[in-house]
């Protein structure tokens, strides 16, 4: 089973550029974000007039400390929170104009989450565990299973697919969430701390296989962090600090994760 799709084909331009060297449009174009939260008479701006543009293939930290507005950010980015004001368009479409069903199909289909606390259900196998997302998507039972397989297959977790979450690791755990994730052929992956909750091996094994899965699979991968170690592992660090963007610079020395053979998925 290929990851690529015909969706697929008319985003993912490894590392954010054509072949010519010109640059594709924006996956991801935010303008002028802003989010207020109302707190009885206090208002708290988490985000402040953000401008940012992601590209097909980009891999990509969100760096800052805790009540940046990371975290705020990518709960927009991932369609899960609407902005107060701005503009957001998604792979060109206008995410303000989007009804409750449209989101949802877009957060089932064209982005992958990975969470730091994993957010599996605790007492079902890890193959079902993976399976969710296509429940919700309508696909047949036995495509499911199929696809399900293969992604756990791809992390390297062929021999645990019955073994539920509380026979796992916290690696394991966050690998299985990496294939939820990857079951729906996302386009792009959030994924907010997701080696928080791991030791130094375990965080290594799971940057190997965001890492992976962007250079072999052109996928979008962007992490939300505060570890400065972690953002070393990517392509480009987006730094932001009291809701606005005040860093936004290549990596000069990327840190490869591992080495090996690649990705079969």
């Amino acid at each position: 089973m290929t990851v690529a799709t015909a969706e697929r084909s008319t985003l993912a331009t490894r590392n954010g550029a054509h072949a010519d060297g010109a640059k594709p449009t924006p996956v991801i174009d935010v303008r002028g974000i802003t989010k207020v939260y109302k707190m009885g008479d206090i208002e708290v701006h988490a985000l402040r007039g953000v401008d940012l543009q992601i590209y097909p293939g980009e891999l990509v930290a969100i760096m800052g400390p805790s009540g940046s507005g990371k975290s705020t950010l990518m709960n927009i980015l991932g369609c899960l929170d609407q902005p107060t004001s701005g503009k957001y368009r998604l792979d060109g479409v206008d995410v303000e104009k989007l009804n409750d069903n449209q989101l949802a199909e877009i957060r089932n289909k064209k982005i992958g989450f990975v969470f730091q606390s994993f957010n599996l259900l605790r007492r079902t196998s890890a193959i079902d565990n993976v399976e969710q997302p296509l429940i919700y998507a309508g696909v047949p039972p036995r495509e499911r299973r199929e696809r399900a397989r293969a992604a756990l297959e791809a992390v390297g977790l062929g021999s645990r697919l019955k073994h539920h979450p509380s026979e796992l690791s916290g690696g394991q755990q966050q690998r299985v969430a990496i294939a939820r994730a990857l079951v729906t052929n996302p386009a792009i992956i959030l994924a907010d701390e997701p080696t928080g909750n791991l030791d130094s091996r375990a965080g290594a094994e799971v940057m190997c296989i965001f890492q992976r899965l962007n250079s072999e699979q052109g996928i979008t991968v962007i992490f939300v962090t505060h570890d400065p170690r972690i953002a070393q592992h990517t392509r480009r660090i987006i730094r932001i600090a009291d809701g606005q963007i005040v860093g936004d610079e290549p990596v000069e020395e990327q840190l490869i994760a591992c080495h090996g053979e690649p990705l079969k998925y």
